[in-house]
């Protein structure tokens, strides 16, 4: 039994802890032990007990990567645990504690973004470049978007694998479900309808996407603009869409438990994100259920979804591009059902739970075994 014990430092469930989940969902119990650390009173404790999951929360992590404090706590943590694979996400204390443990260390980049001036030329890029590589065996970058993020940071690409996210698959919602989705907010189940869900943040994109609806609002085109989630920008963005007089396109939904209703209700889900994007998890669990999707040319959505087959890619922060495609969905019904089947055939062959399970366990096989493997997964 190999015993692998994951880092992670988030106190909310975000992108990297719905990875861990998802991992969990479909992870090899009979060849692999694992558990997780997280900080003490963290959102992911209950989900990842609820698989089964040996969890140990952790006082002085919460929300940091790095802080002296908490390389002493983590390697306590680990010399009791004695795991064979530490794997952390972010988390550099951890990377230092288990290296300082003797044990081998896998470190999964769940985020992209511009690479700042210091870490591209010397000697912040060589400093960048000694600490990752040396507190890392392998380093698992869930994009190729989040590897050419670290390789323009100094990291050789020999140590980092690309391996794109994987979900639990997705049940359409029953039609009362929907219904009572719909009746909640006001919604109309004759009218075209997309959305978006992810937090409500500037770099998400939401801007664009009310942008986009304010022009297909203006050639007399009906529709329903679904926003799923919360964020700092949400105040901004609702009075954004008050302004334009959008209130009977734009509906927010807030933050939903359940994603399957709202996936449920749309014909067509959207990505505009210019900032940090790399496999968006909403994304693929709307491909599991054959929805299509229009995303921006940012980060990792390009390789997400295949222009034309599954969906369509606009160019990054061109609302206009975007309203373009809108429309063409709306007046291509037949169109809209072929990309929602290849969407459902894409999802099957190449994100699936169980294909990402496999995946990182074969990394930790190979850093145990001293492989140096690397590539797309």
């Amino acid at each position: 039994m190999i015993r692998v014990l994951n880092i992670i430092s988030d106190t909310n469930i975000g992108g990297a802890g719905r990875v861990l989940i998802n991992y969990l969902q479909y992870a090899d119990r009979k060849q692999f032990d694992t558990s997780v650390a997280v900080p003490r009173g963290s959102l992911l404790k209950a989900p990842l007990e609820e698989l089964g999951t040996a969890v140990y929360e952790v006082d002085g992590i919460a929300d940091r990567s790095y802080d002296r404090r908490d390389v002493k706590v983590l390697e306590q943590l680990i010399r009791q645990v004695d795991p064979d694979v530490v794997h952390t996400h972010g988390a550099l204390s951890g990377r230092i504690a288990g290296r300082r443990c003797g044990k081998k260390v896998v470190y999964t980049r769940h985020s992209a973004f511009p690479v700042p001036a210091k870490l591209r030329y010397p000697p912040g890029r060589w400093v960048n470049k000694w600490i990752n590589e040396h507190y890392a065996d392998r380093i698992i970058a869930v994009s190729p978007a989040a590897a050419e993020n670290l390789t323009d940071a100094g990291i050789s690409p020999k140590r980092i694998t690309v391996m794109m996210n994987g979900v639990a698959p997705v049940a359409r919602s029953s039609p009362e479900a929907c219904r009572a989705l719909r009746e909640r907010y006001g919604l109309s189940e004759s009218v075209f309808t997309a959305g978006i869900l992810a937090r409500i943040e500037p770099y998400k994109g939401h801007l664009h996407i009310v942008e986009a609806a304010e022009q297909l609002k203006g050639e007399g085109r009906k529709l329903q603009i679904l926003i799923a989630g919360v964020g700092s920008y949400e105040e901004e963005l609702r009075a954004e869409v008050a302004r334009r007089r959008l209130e009977d396109t734009v509906f927010f939904l807030g933050f939903q438990d359940d994603v399957a209703p709202v996936l449920s209700v749309l014909d067509v889900q959207l990505n505009a994100s210019y900032g940090t994007e790399t496999s968006s998890l909403s994304i693929l669990e709307g491909m599991s259920m054959g929805l299509p999707a229009i995303v921006s040319s940012y980060g990792g959505n390009p390789w997400l979804i295949d222009d034309g087959e599954d969906g369509l890619i606009f160019p990054n922060r061109d609302s206009q591009a975007l309203a373009r495609c809108i429309a063409r969905l709306m007046d291509e019904p037949e169109t809209l059902s072929r990309m929602g089947e290849r969407a459902r055939e894409i999802f099957q062959a190449r994100f699936t739970g169980q294909i990402f399970a496999k995946n990182v366990e074969q990394v930790y096989l190979d850093v145990l075994k001293g492989v140096s493997h690397h590539g797309t997964k």
